[in-house]
């Protein structure tokens, strides 16, 4: 009885050679993840989860945040589900996001917004977060979280690639298909690859023309993914053209953030850590040298049980710390791995979610809204959805880049 239980557990996330005590670890998060998103998916054919949770002192959450679930969020929740074998409760998540890329209130040109409200979707236009504004007299929304982000389009099409590949079913592929579409017609930037993407509320947005290095990792991965399954030339020179920005941002031993709106490089002085491990994990061709950002990484952004968001280091990112975990998981750096997920452990919430944060408040060195150069997004502790995914990720080696685990 007890061997059958245990083999029970280890359906999805075991299967990790000579490594005592990280399926413990791996069983942990998911069991955490699936047990947090349960009540938000169930029975539901296609539902959003909210991004976060109420933290241990808070009564209620910010009204920005109260209703919403971040595109991104949902879709590594997507990935992470997959990873856990968990595939009924992907498709839930996954068919919200299916259902956003073809039907949308304003347009018809296939973008996905930055986040929705969470709950159950219906048959019509998915639901944009918003809360009544007591002060004004008005029903209110953020407009970046109703602007469209390239980098989310890429990771909500890496999440409905992760699901057709899990289930077979061909709406994903399409659907998936359909959002690197839009990026390119809606987002190419020539040798920068490819632009921010838009911001503001309907249906007069604003173009970003900046380029992100990471989105451009994104973009790269979900367009690769596209050509090995379809064999259509059009991802193939996606993929090339977001690797010319990728290419450009790197700088011997890191890489920069990407570029500024009038095109030319952005400051060397602003770091991002996800920007140094996101490029050479997510292709099996990278050149050797971006590995180099790893201990670049570890020089200007390491702190005492993980790693920061930024260089200031004032605290621990949670789920940019289960990120470095996966990445030393790719380069064969096992006693790190398990520290840093032995230190993540520590960071799980009753819900099952880990807590964005280790200290109160992290800075980011980044705007709220991409338009403006005022540093104002910050990082709280709260049981944080895309964190616990991460954790995931890492825990079971899981490359959500590539839909494949870790050798």
């Amino acid at each position: 009885m007890r061997l059958v239980a245990l083999l029970a557990v280890c359906v999805g996330f075991c299967g990790l050679p000579g490594r005592a005590g990280a399926e413990p670890t791996a069983a942990t998060f998911c069991n955490g993840l699936k047990s947090a998103v349960a009540s938000e998916v169930s029975g539901a054919e296609a539902a959003f989860v909210r991004s976060y949770q109420l933290a241990t002192e808070e009564s209620k959450l910010p009204d920005g945040l109260s209703t919403t679930a971040f595109v991104y969020d949902d879709a590594l929740a997507v990935i992470a589900l997959v990873a856990c074998g968990d595939v009924t409760a992907a498709r839930s998540i996954g068919n919200a996001l299916s259902r956003a890329t073809q039907v949308d209130r304003s347009f018809s040109d296939g973008r996905i917004r930055n986040a929705y409200r969470a709950g159950p979707v219906g048959g019509g236009p998915p639901n944009l977060p918003g809360w009544w504004d007591n002060h004004a007299q008005l029903w209110a929304e953020d407009p970046a979280q109703d602007g469209t982000s390239t980098g989310n389009v890429a990771w909500a099409a890496l999440a409905l690639l992760t699901l057709h590949e899990a289930t077979g079913d061909a709406q994903y592929l399409h659907d998936a298909g359909r959002l690197v579409d839009w990026i390119i017609a809606s987002t190419s930037c020539g040798d920068n690859g490819f632009c921010g993407g838009y911001h503001g509320y309907d249906p007069d947005q604003i173009r970003l023309t900046w380029s992100s290095t990471e989105h451009n990792v994104d973009v790269g991965a979900a367009s690769r993914w596209l050509y090995r399954l379809t064999h259509d030339q059009r991802y193939a020179d996606v993929d090339r053209q977001s690797q010319l920005l990728v290419g450009k941002a790197f700088q011997n031993d890191h890489f920069l953030l990407g570029t500024k709106p009038d095109a030319s490089l952005a400051d060397d002085r602003l770091l991002a850590l996800d920007v140094q491990l996101w490029p050479w994990m997510a292709r099996t061709d990278a050149p050797a040298a971006w590995r180099r950002a790893l201990g670049f990484a570890e020089a200007h952004l390491a702190v005492d049980g993980g790693f920061d968001f930024n260089g200031d280091r004032d605290g621990v990112w949670v789920e940019g710390t289960a990120q470095a975990a996966l990445a030393y998981r790719i380069t064969g750096d096992f006693r790190a791995v398990d520290r840093l997920l032995g230190s993540l452990v520590s960071d799980q919430t009753a819900s099952g979610l880990l807590n964005a944060t280790r200290k109160p408040q992290l800075t980011t060195g980044l705007s709220i809204d991409p338009t403006s150069s005022v540093p104002d997004f910050l990082y709280f502790r709260r049981p944080h959805l895309g964190a616990t995914a991460w954790a995931v990720l890492a825990a079971t080696g899981w490359n959500p880049f590539t839909g494949q685990k870790v050798n």
